[in-house]
């Protein structure tokens, strides 16, 4: 049987100074995240040690040339910044980007509240940051993924999956539907992912930048499929899904639909109940073709010779997914996902255009085009490439999806009351809890933490390490009472090893 699909989003922001081009990335990422980070916060540094980016699904571990008898570098030796927040996320820069990772949320609508609060840390930051800055210079941070000179940075999803599910069945079935889903979940780009491509308008933002089915790349041949075999859970068990193939949404209702999606597609790649009907000839290719058509009909090419378009693959999954949940329990949250995804396949089958307010390649796309007729401008204006990037900005007085949700033209899922909870609170399903909870409550004995271990210093001989291998444990349920009952880390020490 299938598992509970835990699961989480990492998103890389862009950043740049703009009155100074020439001010270092990975400076103004480390200033706009230690801004927002109490000097305890700091304290608390990310355990690596059970991490092996490395290791690959297939089987093996990549080899990288290092010299001889040297240690990397770490963080604090880098002068980076790698924060762990209070509501269990972590942020930290990566690639000369801001990154913000969730915690871990147990179902699509949850992880729709933390993303959003990823993007008010975000915002916060930048106020904060600028106390940090020279006279008359600003931090500006935008969520999407590519800077409009030929380079993109990743908004990953990650998938807790059954060990014993074989990664060339998740390579198989999953791919069809990853090429596929930008129909409803791609972020809209004006021109193309390369300079020499002449493409007015597509759909999704990071799909000309795949270049493999497979592979452990996250940024030089990417991949459709990602190999990274780095569980952070037990690894006799689960396997995480490091799903890179995916535009960083600022609509509500496309990371919803996204993730949820997926969420049921693999469920049902777990209990061998997706057909091989929809096998791609060329995936890669099928990928950019797809995103270069905004009216959702070219057709792209199967295995079995069949020409059908990307909406009826989709199709073909959902009618899988509801067979599948005829004979399996499904999730509380399905029936929800379920009807969300027959509607918008309903209205890319008769109009995409009315996904408006549900769809950020929609959406952006009629605010672009609505402003190039009125000014008579060719797509290749530098100020529609300006309107472009201002619909990613995070401000929520300047970024133009932000103004798309206050006039009520972007869908809102959620409350505002539930974004700010969760930029300090937990998920209260998930190990995040335990988390969030003791970095809030015991952060000066802290030492370091990672995604399934916290590490006490108690004073003692060695540190004490607790670990947290199984995503769904140490939720509020399981640890609640037992942290309001501790006064001291070295209580709570003692009576988890007692």
């Amino acid at each position: 049987m299938s598992i509970p699909k835990v699961m989480g989003i990492e998103t890389e922001y862009g950043i740049t100074v703009p009155e100074a081009p020439e001010f270092n990335p990975v400076l103004a990422s480390s200033i706009l995240i230690n801004s927002y980070a109490a000097s305890a916060s700091r304290r608390v540094r990310w355990d690596y040690e059970e991490e092996s980016p490395l290791r690959d699904a297939r089987g093996f571990e990549s080899a990288v040339e290092v010299a001889p008898n040297v240690e990397p570098a770490g963080d604090e030796e880098l002068g980076l910044a790698n924060v762990i927040l209070t509501n269990g996320a972590r942020y930290y820069v990566d690639h000369a980007h801001p990154e913000y990772s969730t915690p871990e949320c147990t179902n699509p609508r949850e992880l729709v509240v933390h993303d959003r609060a990823g993007e008010r840390v975000l915002a916060e930051s930048i106020g904060r940051a600028a106390g940090a800055l020279a006279a008359g210079q600003r931090i500006l941070v935008y969520k999407n993924n590519t800077d409009g000179k030929g380079a993109s940075y990743g908004t990953h999803e990650n998938f807790l999956v059954d060990r014993a599910c074989p990664f060339s069945r998740i390579v198989r079935d999953f791919t069809p539907f990853l090429v596929t889903r930008q129909i409803f979940a791609g972020a809209g780009m004006l021109g193309g992912g390369a300079s020499s491509l002449a493409v007015p308008f597509q759909l999704a933002q990071r799909s000309d930048f795949f270049e493999v089915e497979v592979g452990l790349e996250t940024t030089l041949k990417r991949p459709i499929i990602n190999t990274r075999d780095e569980p952070h859970a037990d690894p006799q068990k689960y396997r995480r899904l490091h799903v890179i193939i995916g535009d960083a949404n600022m609509a509500e209702v496309a990371t919803y639909l996204k993730t949820g999606t997926a969420a049921i597609v693999l469920r049902m790649i777990e209990d061998e109940s997706v057909s091989t009907e929809f096998l791609l000839d060329n995936p890669v290719q099928a990928v950019r073709s797809i995103s270069h058509d905004i009216s959702c009909t070219r057709t792209v090419t199967l295995k079995d010779g069949r020409s059908v378009r990307a909406a009826d693959i989709q199709w073909g999954y959902f009618e899988m997914a509801q067979k599948y949940f005829a004979r399996h329990e499904p999730d509380d949250w399905t029936a929800g996902v379920m009807a969300r995804w027959e509607h918008v396949l309903t209205a890319i089958d008769s109009d995409p255009m009315t996904l408006d307010k549900e769809v950020d390649w929609v959406a952006k796309y009629k605010l672009i085009d609505s402003y190039r007729n009125r000014h008579g401008l060719e797509w290749s204006d530098q100020k529609l490439k300006m309107l472009d990037l201002q619909y990613h900005d995070v401000r929520p007085d300047k970024g133009l999806a932000m103004v798309l949700y206050r006039s009520g033209k972007l869908e809102r899922l959620t409350t505002d009351e539930e974004i700010d909870r969760a930029m300090t609170m937990p998920p209260r399903d998930t190990r995040a809890y335990f988390r969030g909870r003791c970095l809030a409550q015991f952060q000066g004995k802290i030492s370091a933490a990672s995604w399934d271990s916290v590490i006490f210093d108690v004073g003692g001989e060695t540190l004490q390490r607790v670990p947290m291998m199984e995503p769904m444990r140490g939720t509020e349920a399981h640890t609640k009472a037992l942290l309001d009952a501790c006064r001291t880390a070295e209580e709570l020490v003692e009576r988890l090893q007692g």
